[in-house]
């Protein structure tokens, strides 16, 4: 059958992605299929495998696109001078990268479960990346005794999963806008690494 205008794969590549990443997040990757998929694209379903291997290629790509972007943002991004600065920039950053892309953070961490063990694998590496710089951050700020962490790896894990709870409650338009959140988040983070204050009574 003869490919309608527009079905080429620079279009329609896309848009099977976007609407795999759209129906993944409504309704959970194992509930849809791929013929779901094709008709969300408006194409025969066998048409799909033109342009994906499997519903796992799929999911596997749009895990990968979402870390990938993640790590050369972050990477690109002015992080300040010193430890705190760091951790202030790395913040603000988690919190605004990921309420910017709900379907994409909601795929990346409900979805871990639904993958093959090599592209599990595959994933998990680019998060420790991602873990590690910021993992990076508290041990320099450790060293220059700005921090006082017991564990560097528990606390990157704790400040990445109370960042994470944002895109849980927060909507745009409520009682505090995104700059305001931040703040109070950084806060948050700030106290927990900061030294215990010597009492002097």
């Amino acid at each position: 059958m003869a490919r309608t205008a527009g079905s080429h794969s620079d279009i329609t590549g896309p848009r099977i992605q976007q609407a795999a990443q759209r129906l993944f997040a409504r309704h959970g990757y194992a509930a849809v299929s791929m013929r779901q998929i094709a008709g969300e694209v408006g194409v025969q379903a066998g048409a799909l495998y033109n342009y994906t291997r499997d519903k796992q290629s799929l999911l596997f790509g749009l895990m990968q696109d979402h870390m990938q972007e993640l790590l050369a943002t972050w990477g690109a991004r002015p992080q300040g001078n010193g430890p705190v600065a760091a951790l202030e920039a790395f913040t603000r950053f988690h919190i605004r990268f990921h309420l910017e892309r709900p379907e994409e953070v909601f795929i990346a961490y409900m979805e871990l479960r639904n993958l093959t063990p090599e592209n599990h694998a595959a994933i998990s590496a680019l998060r420790g990346r991602y873990e590690d710089g910021l993992e990076a951050i508290l041990k320099r700020g450790v060293a220059g005794g700005v921090f006082d962490v017991a564990d560097t790896k528990i606390a990157t894990l704790a400040v990445i999963a109370m960042l994470n709870g944002v895109n849980t409650w927060y909507r745009a338009g409520g009682r505090l806008s995104l700059d305001e959140v931040e703040t109070v988040y950084w806060d948050m983070v700030r106290k927990a690494v900061a030294p215990a204050a010597i009492s002097t009574a």
